[in-house]
């Protein structure tokens, strides 16, 4: 798992690093096979108990009721004031708004900023190969997995587990990396305000070389002819983002002090998503009319310039011209990977929420397709604005494409100031792309922080539902103060390090999971009956064989080989130390251990004999299935008990338990 590390470790003398990941390594490996192992066995007990009638689920039922009654009727007002809140969720006012919101959710910072800085990192084209494939066999399949999974259960993150209670780890683990992520992607937004206040001025301040934050190395790109060759260039746009916004440090090491105006900025930015998210996801829902429509209309502005600059060619064909000698790079494969889960936000719990709220019979087939697709042109596109501007710069400053920017996610607060300043009234589309990019980071901002409110608030309805929006005021400030520690002058290393590990790696355990939860233990062909009842057919065979192996094989490859062959978090050309590298994969634990956690706790709950409280904890709860559905059965049935039993929709007509799991 640490091969990289290990070596340098021993090397090093450090013995207190080399233990450390290689506990993780072993802890890494044993847990995850044993989940499946345990799958396994479970699956092959629970069809020849079954079979020769050791066990039913009629003798657990009755053990449950063994428990006291004043515990089995507050665990049922538990239950019923959950669906009641669920019945008064609400829906999306059109399908627009439903459409509209999911395209900003998923089209946002990590299309415009990530995804071309790390084609840029992993030799350009060469990263189109591995991660179209993902999105073909992974980031497709599982997004409309839990497209469908949200809609269908009509239930946030983590009350959505009723169908899978043995899983539930996996909708606390989609909240922590939700949340994690939130404090360093408002960071980002905060750079955009900076970028945004600064471009109200007759001149931009990063198209000269004449400011205080300036070294005797900034060249302006129409000097550079005039310098010496051994004389190191850098454009007055790269040293205002390092020496001006982010006051960076030689090291993480190196704390210095908070920068006072991007702790300001991070106030604002954290303002602005309090009183947007105050007035509850419906209104948010006509905001992203133009939200999510106003970023392309800016992104084929700069194409139309960025392409007509000289030197674009240049840039255009390192990222277009494939390398294929890269792809026996594992961190090449791992960020494609990654990216996969980063843009489309699987295993972030948003689209689930989001798709909470639509009408139980949308079609959950054609809205992923349409989504995932058009999330990754917008990325391929974005990647031609920006590349098509370095081209441009390597050109002004005679240099390669590779040395012209330093790797990491500041490359969009590079390249497209460089490439602003060279459009006529340059302040006014400073002001316009910023703003462009602060609208697109808040459409996503506002889902991530929802996913956790969301959970918070329905697994803990009596208390928090009631206080929601104090709820809101406190995650928030929280996250404000967490997030003080990437606005310092060490700041870019750790936001670069949460990114590193909180959302990747951790990402693809978790679909992972996912994928194990819904398609080999709450049922494949269960689930694509569900899928069935809500849109009318069954999905293709694509889909079924992508469910049920090919996503969980793909997942479980890229994960052993990114363990195996890991590459430890760098910026640029520094280095972490092995005390940063640690804190790094404690980040990524926080979410991946809620997993093994929570199936201790559902198993150690259950009653019986241990293949019994497995069983048990693996069958969906009573009141599984559509929520909204559910709520209205219920207050049928005030009149007519019978016909109650009729609409309970996982139900089959020969009366089986709703929990029965099917067999691949």
């Amino acid at each position: 798992m640490f091969a990289t590390d290990k070596v340098s470790c021993i090397k090093g003398g450090s013995q207190l690093k080399f233990v450390t990941l290689l506990l993780l390594q072993i802890m890494y490996q044993r847990w995850i096979l044993m989940v499946m192992f345990v799958c396994v066995c479970y699956r092959y007990q629970v069809s020849k108990m079954e079979s020769n009638g050791d066990i039913n689920i009629k003798d657990m039922k009755m053990r449950e009721a063994s428990i006291p009654l004043s515990v089995q009727d507050e665990e049922e007002e538990e239950e019923e004031f959950r669906d009641e809140v669920a019945a008064n969720r609400g829906q999306w006012g059109a399908k627009l708004d439903f459409m509209l919101s999911m395209l900003g959710y998923c089209v946002g910072l990590g299309n415009v900023w990530r995804f071309p800085y790390l084609c840029y990192r992993n030799g350009g084209g060469a990263f189109l190969i591995p991660y179209l494939l993902f999105l073909t066999f992974a980031g497709i399949p599982l997004f409309m997995m839990e497209m469908s999974f949200g809609q269908y259960g009509s239930l946030g993150p983590l009350t959505i587990w009723r169908a899978c209670p043995i899983f539930k780890g996996i909708g606390y683990g989609m909240v922590v990396v939700s949340g994690l992520v939130c404090i360093y992607y408002n960071v980002i937004i905060a750079w955009t305000l900076h970028f945004l206040f600064s471009s109200f001025t007759s001149a931009l301040p990063w198209a000269t070389c004449d400011n205080a934050w300036n070294t005797e190395n900034c060249t302006l790109a129409a000097n550079h002819s005039a310098l010496e060759e051994n004389v190191t260039r850098i454009s007055p746009t790269q040293e205002y983002w390092n020496n001006r916004v982010l006051g960076i440090s030689s090291g993480i090491e190196e704390t210095g002090t908070v920068q006072w105006e991007l702790a300001l900025c991070l106030l604002a930015a954290w303002v602005v998503v309090f009183f947007c998210l105050f007035k509850g996801i419906k209104s948010s829902g006509k905001v992203v009319y133009f939200t999510a429509t106003f970023p392309y209309m800016m992104l084929i502005v700069l194409f139309v310039r960025g392409v007509t600059l000289e030197g674009a060619g240049k840039g255009l064909v390192y990222y277009l011209t494939p390398d294929f000698s890269r792809l026996a790079d594992s961190q090449v494969w791992y960020d494609a990977a990654s990216q996969i889960f980063y843009s489309l936000g699987i295993a972030f719990g948003g689209t689930q929420v989001m798709a909470s709220y639509n009408k139980f019979n949308n079609n959950t087939h054609r809205d992923s397709v349409f989504i995932a697709l058009t999330n990754c042109c917008t990325s391929v596109f974005a990647g031609v604005v920006v590349f098509s501007i370095l081209g441009h710069m390597a050109h002004k400053l005679d240099m390669d494409v590779k040395d012209v920017v330093a790797n990491g996610p500041g490359l969009v607060f590079v390249a497209y100031p460089e490439a602003l300043t060279l459009l006529p009234v340059a302040p006014l589309w400073s002001v316009l792309f910023f703003f462009m990019i602060f609208t697109v980071g808040l459409d996503t901002q506002f889902v991530m922080l929802e996913t956790c409110i969301t959970g918070i608030c329905d697994e803990f309805p009596h208390i928090m539902q009631k206080y929601k929006t104090w709820v809101l005021l406190a995650v928030s400030v929280g996250m404000y103060l967490l997030g003080l520690t990437c606005v310092t002058n060490a700041g870019m290393y750790w936001l670069n390090l949460m990114d590193w590990y909180s959302a990747g790696f951790s990402l693809m355990v978790l679909a992972f999971f996912l994928c194990i939860a819904i398609s080999w233990v709450y049922g494949f062909q269960r689930f694509c009956k569900n899928v069935q009842e809500m849109i009318g057919y069954q999905p293709n065979y694509y889909f079924k064989i992508c469910w049920a192996v090919i996503s969980p094989m793909v997942l479980l490859f890229i994960v052993v080989f990114s363990m195996v062959v890991h590459v430890p978090a760098y910026y640029g050309s520094y280095q972490y130390p092995g005390w940063a590298v640690c804190i790094g994969w404690l980040m990524a634990l926080m979410s991946i251990v809620m997993v093994p956690l929570f199936v201790v706790l559902a198993i150690l709950k259950a009653k019986g004999s241990f293949m019994e409280r497995l069983r048990y904890a693996c069958e969906s709860s009573d009141n599984w299935g559509p929520a909204l559905m559910n709520a209205s059965s219920a207050e049928s049935s005030q009149s007519d008990e019978d016909e109650q039993e009729k609409k309970v929709p996982l139900q089959d007509t020969e009366g089986n338990d709703n929990s029965y799991i099917s067999t691949i």
